[in-house]
């Protein structure tokens, strides 16, 4: 029996989980370099000292890197669970259910270093709440992805479901983004002076919302109703061996791959671009992403047009080069002879193609590419798709946080800040890296409809 066809309400309880993931993957990205390696002009206090490992690493590239090593061992545990269930209420959403709490508590943990000041311990201790928080994110974000090839039944239904998927991923970065304006307000009404604690608070209050909002698709989505998947049979290791020999998703990973590791840079180095490079006030942040975002709306309905009538790969291909221009920007930023407000508004504009675009296509694809797999070999593995992908885009993040860490060691201060513009170069070659693998992808005409 086919199954129902989701509704628009439940697509929109579907887009409300990866609102409430998104949310707290974001204050990590965007909080962690910031808070823990400010800079001097930020007000809050170092917390890890500037020591280079092997005289190239610094302390925090080494301790994001760790936190996604382990994670990357639990990614596919976790798929290989998602696709072989047989629970009565479906094969993801048990999953996801107990999976909240405790991404909720060690995303704030995260935040609450053991030592007021720079030290090793603190190095210690957020290894570890880094660990459990990637370890509960995974537990509900593998399973919820899984979910959109199986919720839809047509490209174009992929499509809306991918953009309303996007929607939330795009004010969960809103949300990450306005961390330090919500701080102010809990500084001026709670009446707390130390900036630190401020900022703890606000964390503990995203992390708590990101988390009711998390439970709404679980409540709300009846799995067996709306989806007729059937649990895999293979084992962990040859469903991993045989999600890799598909040829198309290997050009598809290498370029999400490239492409998260860049829009990591983008968001781990927001707040100082802004502070550093513009010499604006940190709260700008917030509305800056959030302009961002509005004009990208503007542009989903011209995405899922397009991809309609020319296919998803040029669209793709356009976007990624757009992306490389603005990288090579951001190396300037300071110095162009136009005012620091007119210089970030034009490169956040024109960020908003991309965003919309970046965001809608490669989780539908990917859809159409687990789907096509799935009718070639009988084998649904879906979880397993879609962890890979996650697998990669976590490695991409947290690559692009290492990195940009990596890079503060050459300047993150006012007046010494070569360290942030090569952030800029790093990003344009990435994205360029995307485009030449991603030329090789082979789109399927069936799969535009």
């Amino acid at each position: 029996m086919p199954p129902v066809q989701l509704p628009l309400s439940k697509q929109l309880a579907y887009a409300c989980g990866m609102a409430g993931w998104s949310t707290m993957t974001n204050i990590i990205i965007v909080m962690l370099p910031y808070f823990y390696l400010p800079p001097n002009n930020a007000g809050l206090l170092p917390l890890i000292p500037q020591l280079l490992v092997f005289g190239i690493f610094n302390i925090m590239s080494i301790i994001t890197a760790s936190g996604r090593l382990i994670d990357a061992f639990f990614d596919p545990f976790i798929a290989s669970l998602s696709d072989k269930s047989n629970h009565k209420r479906g094969r993801r959403i048990p999953f996801m259910q107990w999976a909240i709490l405790p991404a909720v508590v060690f995303c704030a943990l995260t935040f609450y270093p053991i030592v007021r000041g720079e030290s090793i311990y603190n190095a210690w201790w957020l290894t570890a709440t880094l660990i459990f928080f990637f370890m509960g994110a995974t537990a509900y974000i593998i399973p919820y992805n899984a979910l959109l090839p199986e919720l839809t039944n047509t490209g174009q239904e992929r499509v809306k479901l991918s953009s309303l998927q996007q929607v939330g991923f795009v004010l969960g970065i809103i949300l990450s983004a306005m961390v330090n304006n919500f701080a102010d307000l809990v500084e001026k009404y709670a009446h707390i002076s130390d900036r630190d604690t401020a900022v703890q608070y606000t964390i503990w209050g995203m992390a708590i919302f990101s988390g009711i909002i998390m439970l709404i698709p679980i409540f709300a989505i009846d799995e067996k109703k709306y989806s007729n998947s059937k649990p895999s049979h293979l084992p962990l290791l040859p469903a991993i061996r045989k999600t890799f020999q598909n040829r198309n998703f290997k050009y598809y990973l290498i370029s999400d791959f490239s492409y998260y590791m860049a829009l990591s840079i983008i968001s781990s180095g927001l707040l100082f671009f802004i502070t550093v490079l513009l010499h604006l006030p940190e709260s700008m942040g917030g509305a800056l992403m959030g302009l961002m975002v509005l004009v990208s709306l503007v542009f989903y309905p011209l995405v899922n047009y397009l991809s309609k009538k020319v296919g998803k790969k040029p669209i793709v291909l356009f976007s990624f080069g757009l992306l490389s221009l603005i990288f090579v920007a951001i190396f300037f930023l300071g110095k162009l002879p136009i005012s620091p407000k007119a210089q970030i508004y034009i490169l956040v504009l024109s960020a908003s193609f991309p965003l919309a675009s970046l965001g809608i296509l490669p989780n539908a694809i990917l859809a159409e590419i687990a789907q096509n797999d799935a009718k070639r070999t009988g084998e649904n593995r879906e979880g397993m798709f879609f962890a890979v992908k996650y697998l990669f885009v976590k490695m991409g993040q947290t690559l692009g946080i290492a990195l940009f860490a990596f890079l503060t060691v050459y300047g993150k201060d006012p007046g010494n800040d070569y360290g942030l513009r090569l952030n800029g170069i790093c990003g344009c070659v990435l994205c360029l890296l995307a485009i030449v693998f991603f030329s090789r992808f082979k789109e399927r005409k069936a799969d535009r409809g």
